[in-house]
């Protein structure tokens, strides 16, 4: 099978919204009026982003979750992806799934292939995606405020429970496993959430390299600090009520676990009631972990208010292993 037989076969579909989709040189799109474009890349590596045991039909949906979780962000609507995919082979079996996978999520958000390119080579999988947000109504990390309350979306850890099972780090039920391994390779990007946080999220960010590490782009960006509930952390991971995780694992999990792909945001106090209306709206799970300082830096605080004094590094491309 061919390069373009591989395109017909299993990605090319007519054109839903774009002006001119694939099959062209360039796909044409005519952003909404009174809107502003969102766009994102994300490349995923096998060995380095996903492991060569996954299921094609999951690495389908993970390779496009990523990038949505980067729109739901910054509170924009997803409206169409480019896909560009480096294959050992044509190997037609692994592309129904993992065309399945993509579509079935696309289809889930309304975003629409409109484009890419295809190549023989190492496993590669990357992905530009488009969005739009209101003028005016971009959610960004810079915006975060001294006094903020600072929440986390969903559950946060088990992607990286499934990591450590996989190296042989540590042993887990079954269920359990299933249950992190889940979470691990098929995400649920929280693009409702990030819509509906619109105007009452200060400054935010989605996890992918672990919650402090991504929570100090945030900082960084807005210049301020923040304090952390250590207690609150703990009720993060989705796995805690099926096993009792060691409690230095857990915050390993949780602090710099990453690939959780869930959203870490501030908002003001006054806003609480908001935030709790928009979980209900959403059928979100939103926890309170902790508040925005002057001073830089995170300070993690135990169950007696005293700073904790350990380190969690977050995930790098050039330096995690």
């Amino acid at each position: 099978m061919g390069e373009f037989d591989l395109i017909e076969r299993f990605f090319k579909r007519p054109p839903t919204r774009a002006d001119v989709g694939i099959g062209d040189d360039c796909a044409i799109w005519s952003p909404r009026p009174g809107h502003q474009l969102a766009v994102s890349a994300d490349m995923l590596v096998e060995g380095r982003h996903f492991l060569s045991t996954v299921e094609p039909r999951r690495l389908g949906h993970k390779a496009l979750a990523v990038n949505l979780s980067d729109l739901a962000a910054c509170g924009a609507q997803p409206q169409a992806f480019l896909l560009s995919l480096s294959l050992p082979r044509a190997d037609e079996a692994w592309l129904q799934g993992f065309s399945e996978g993509l579509f079935k999520l696309a289809d889930e958000h309304a975003c629409e292939l409109i484009g890419g390119d295809t190549t023989q080579g190492p496993l590669n999988i990357a992905i530009t995606v488009l969005g739009d947000v209101p003028v005016g109504q971009s959610i960004l990390r810079s915006s975060a405020q001294v006094g903020d309350d600072l929440y986390v979306s969903g559950h946060v850890g088990d992607a990286r429970l499934a990591l450590e099972a996989f190296r042989g780090h540590v042993s887990l039920p079954q269920a359990v496993f299933e249950q992190a391994r889940l979470r691990m390779e098929t995400p649920a990007p929280r693009v409702a959430l990030g819509q509906a946080l619109r105007g009452i999220a200060h400054g935010m960010a989605d996890i992918s390299d672990g919650l402090l590490g991504d929570l100090k782009h945030i900082l960084n960006a807005s210049h301020v600090g923040a304090e952390i509930d250590l207690v609150a952390t703990k009720t993060l991971m989705g796995t805690s009520s099926l096993w009792p995780c060691p409690e230095d694992l857990a915050m390993t999990c949780v602090l710099s676990g990453g690939d959780d792909y869930e959203l870490v945001f501030t908002t003001s106090p006054a806003a609480a009631a908001q935030v709790q209306s928009v979980a209900q709206a959403t059928r979100t799970r939103i926890t309170r972990i902790g508040c925005i300082t002057a001073s830089p830096g995170i300070v993690l605080r135990d169950d007696r208010g005293q700073a904790v004094d350990c380190h969690f590094p977050s995930f790098d491309h050039f330096a995690s292993p």
